[in-house]
């Protein structure tokens, strides 16, 4: 059985942004069937995790063949074995390792520091400074997306691929924003990935335990 690391419980804000889902969507959308196993902090302290993950993190991945950390390389992983989610032509192939790339380290920088600084610094004097100037190159940033993204439903080959897993996440990250708002083909795109039956499944799959917790522990519930 292929599995993936995942958190037991998060807070709400970070309910859906955890890794694991894009490893989780990424399985759904090739048909490879999966199991979770659910770790806590004490978990991802222990020496024995640290050997899988040496930062802590989720998620990690293991099949028969690998076993491996970091989302954005198990799902370009998958994707290699996966008609669903990259071409079998080597131009097509370049292009969705391009965007998925792309979503990695031309988008997700900005949307990380902008994300970190409401939800874990919001109301500290740097971030009143900080903030407009991040807002401004993010903002830059979404226009230039927009504009490549053009009348596309999809970022490589117009044909959903491993990319747009990446840069779904990564814009799913300023939910807790208006700003996608501002570009409305990209919010169209978040709602058209969002509304694959894959990735429904994939974020079930995630937020079960955690409706699980919350339920046997209510002083969780909206923390």
């Amino acid at each position: 059985m292929n599995r993936v690391t995942a958190f037991g419980w998060v807070p709400s804000f970070a309910q859906g942004s955890v890794r694991d889902l894009r490893v989780r969507w990424a399985l759904e959308e090739a048909g490879v069937p999966y199991g979770d196993h659910l770790i806590g902090p004490e978990d991802q302290a222990s020496p024995a995790y640290r050997a899988l993950q040496p930062f802590g993190q989720v998620p990690v991945y293991r099949d028969d063949k690998v076993q491996m950390f970091e989302s954005g390389a198990i799902v370009l992983y998958i994707a290699q074995t996966s008609d669903a989610l990259m071409p079998t032509d080597q131009a097509g192939r370049a292009m969705v390792m391009t965007w998925l790339f792309a979503a990695s380290n031309s988008v997700e920088p900005m949307v990380g520091e902008l994300a970190g600084m409401d939800l874990f610094h919001a109301g500290e004097d740097w971030v009143a400074a900080r903030r407009p100037q991040v807002e401004t190159m993010l903002r830059k940033r979404l226009a230039d997306l927009q504009s490549a993204l053009g009348e596309r439903n999809w970022f490589a080959n117009d044909v959903f691929s491993a990319a747009d897993i990446i840069m779904t996440a990564v814009l799913r990250d300023l939910r807790h924003t208006a700003i996608l708002a501002d570009y409305p083909a990209l919010a169209a795109y978040v709602a058209r990935c969002e509304g694959r039956p894959a990735f429904r499944r994939a974020l079930a799959d995630q937020l079960a335990p955690f409706r699980a917790a919350e339920a046997s522990q209510p002083e969780l519930a909206g923390r």
